[in-house]
């Protein structure tokens, strides 16, 4: 059996409560780890449950979901990483439409500690923030607890 699972959701449907907590936005929201799909990509989401939204990165901009899935199971942890560096145990957390593994990763930004998506061929954590694609070289990225 898995150690975790992901769940289909919806904007206005609400969150299991084994959902994975990722951070806070700038106005205190909580931040959950989910996953959409868009541009024929399965992207790692910050579900944000209060507005009624997903948010994804890609192309440089933030994309609103309101169909997702989230990630659910209390067996994680958040290792400091960097460079597309993937340590063993690494959540996969999506994949583009070429077929490179995509992790779920989060950041301190203006305020915020928000999830985004490693691209390790691109040695970067994107985040989806006010609209635009962030990068950072340096990040958290979450691990499977042995």
């Amino acid at each position: 059996m898995a150690a975790y699972h992901w769940v289909d959701a919806h904007a206005h449907a609400g969150i299991p409560s084994t959902t994975i907590h990722g951070g806070y936005d700038i106005d205190g929201a909580q931040i959950f780890v989910g996953r959409a799909f868009h541009e024929g990509d399965w992207l790692p989401a910050k579900v944000i449950p209060s507005k009624n939204v997903a948010y994804v990165a890609y192309g440089g901009e933030e994309h609103g979901k309101s169909q997702f899935q989230v990630l659910c199971e209390q067996r994680f942890d958040w290792v400091p990483s960097s460079n597309g560096n993937i340590p063993y145990g690494a959540v996969e957390g999506g994949r583009t439409s070429d077929g490179e593994p995509l992790y779920i990763g989060r950041v301190h930004h203006m305020g915020s500690h928000t999830v985004g998506k490693i691209h390790p061929s691109h040695r970067t954590c994107y985040i989806p923030f006010d609209g635009k694609e962030i990068g950072y070289p340096h990040y958290e990225i979450l691990v499977l607890r042995s």
